[in-house]
């Protein structure tokens, strides 16, 4: 059962819900939620899982508007700070650990525009939302330029786009689905932990080198 708390930030309480692994871990991954969903999304359970059973301390972290009981989301510079004085206690608690910070949709934005600040060393991004649906000119491209390797996993039917990969951004195609990742959240937590055991992060058989970008499935 993970270990839940709660953190006061500027903006209110948030909670943060805690899976250890068996014995040391071996980094830390903090993940968000989407705008109007919760840490318990099926993607975001299976990367838990995933990312545990390999040896990963993983952390997942509720905004404090829903803390509060509300489903609109709060302005980004109101989510980009609670989110960062909830990685500055972890970083304290965890010092050692190499941090990797992520989430799916809205969460998966707010450690990308983070992730410089927090010290994060990667960043995992699902569904990354790449533009408002139908609106391909307001693109959020910039956003996944952190300098930092990171990692997204959308589906070739998700409306809100498909990001291209490019420098430090690999960029893993889910065949059929849709924003919501849930056909297949297996696949979507193996190709994160793959990843995870590529840059070391995570225990077990470093994989293949994959091609650019990833491969379809």
């Amino acid at each position: 059962m993970p270990r839940s708390t709660q953190l006061d930030t500027p903006r209110g309480p948030a909670r943060v819900d805690t899976d250890r692994p068996t014995g040391p871990p071996t980094s830390l991954l903090v993940l968000g939620h989407g705008a109007g969903g919760s840490v318990d999304a099926p993607d975001l359970l299976a990367v838990r899982d995933a990312a545990r059973d390999a040896g990963v301390l993983v952390a997942r972290v509720t905004q404090p508007y829903r803390v509060a009981g509300r489903r609109a989301p709060a302005p980004a510079g109101h989510l980009d700070e609670a989110w960062t004085a909830v990685l500055a206690v972890l970083r304290r608690r965890h010092p050692d650990l190499p941090l990797l910070v992520g989430g799916r949709s809205s969460g998966a934005r707010v450690a990308c525009r983070t992730a410089g600040p927090v010290g994060a060393a990667g960043v995992v991004a699902l569904a990354f939302p790449l533009h408002p649906p139908g609106r391909p000119e307001r693109s959020r491209a910039d956003e996944l330029v952190t300098g930092l390797p990171t990692l997204v996993v959308n589906g070739d039917r998700d409306p809100f786009g498909l990001p291209v990969a490019a420098g430090t951004v690999q960029v893993e195609v889910r065949r059929g689905e849709r924003h919501d990742l849930r056909q297949d959240p297996a696949g979507v937590a193996a190709a994160v932990l793959a990843w995870l055991r590529t840059h070391r992060w995570a225990r077990g058989p470093r994989p293949p080198v994959a091609s650019r970008g990833g491969s379809p499935r």
